[in-house]
């Protein structure tokens, strides 16, 4: 298959490798992996920087996509799948964790700065805009003055865990809302 035109690129950052495949700075790639198993894809290397495959969710033609690069040089990845198929950066939906929102809450947004988030800084910063929607993960605040790095290269304790899935289910749900319908639904129905 190869798509002219999808409706939605869609990518999730995290860290490469085994390493880093339970922490919360990877919820991006837990959505993309239970995306890609709910629509029976194999994710293959499609440039240096990114892994991705192309398919249909709701009858729209999609692309789901990760870095292979770690999370602060994301924009690569974001770059090459905005010139590979000459979208622009509002079909871009990017998906990742974030401290500020509260475990298995998500958010969904139109467009915004990086919020602290070095991933969507170097998106930014590559793309040249912050005009590009985003969903992000609550992975929740570090407790007890536990750096931040530490909390989200951390893996989550099993309660945190189960929160978290579910709205990496909730997050797979709203980009289906906002194939079928549009942003502003979705934003209502999940924010």
């Amino acid at each position: 298959m190869d798509l002219t035109d999808p409706r939605l690129v869609i990518l999730g950052i995290g860290n490469p490798g085994p390493k880093y495949q339970e922490t919360r700075h990877n919820v991006g790639f837990w959505v993309i992996d239970l995306l890609i198993d709910n629509l029976n894809l194999e994710l293959k290397r499609s440039h240096k920087s990114t892994l991705a495959v192309e398919g249909f969710l709701a009858d729209f033609g999609i692309v789901v996509a990760k870095p292979r690069t770690y999370v602060n040089l994301s924009g690569e990845s974001a770059a090459y799948l905005i010139s590979r198929y000459s979208i622009s950066s509002e079909k871009l939906l990017v998906v990742y964790d974030d401290i500020h929102i509260k475990v298995g809450n998500i958010k969904l947004r139109a467009s915004g700065s990086a919020g602290g988030h070095n991933g969507v800084r170097s998106i930014i910063n590559c793309l040249g805009t912050q005009e590009f929607p985003r969903l992000r993960i609550g992975v929740g605040i570090p407790e007890d003055r536990e750096d931040q790095i530490g909390h989200v290269l951390g893996v989550p304790p099993r309660e945190e865990k189960e929160a978290i899935l579910r709205s990496v289910d909730d997050a797979v749900e709203c980009i289906e809302t906002l194939l079928l319908e549009n942003i502003a639904v979705a934003m209502n129905r999940f924010n």
